[in-house]
């Protein structure tokens, strides 16, 4: 069983037992979390769920904790003018442990 999710502006496929890392999440590590957005729902039988029929369900997890994604380097560049330009730019990000999808 798995759900799609939305938060943060991405979708992210999550299943219980799983840690995900989504956007940074207010709250302390250990407190429960529950994603409301909810984009479709594959059960075990092979069934999905979807659209209109997916509004009810609720994904449930406990907040891991928070942190850093890897440094992305920006690198700008103009030839012939001597003009270079770079910045690092770190994410944050919340680790989430999922507990149960709630059909």
């Amino acid at each position: 069983m798995y759900a799609i999710i939305e938060t943060g502006g991405r979708q992210i496929v999550a299943s219980p037992g799983e840690v995900i890392r989504v956007e940074s999440l207010v709250g302390e590590p250990g407190e429960a979390v529950s994603f409301d957005r909810v984009i479709a729902v594959s059960q075990d039988n092979g069934t999905m769920l979807s659209g209109p029929d997916a509004q009810g369900v609720r994904v449930t997890g406990v907040i891991e904790d928070h942190g850093r994604g890897k440094k992305v380097k920006v690198f700008k560049f103009k030839r012939r003018k001597m003009f270079r330009w770079h910045k690092g730019h770190r994410q944050n990000f919340t680790a989430v442990k999922i507990d149960a999808i709630a059909v």
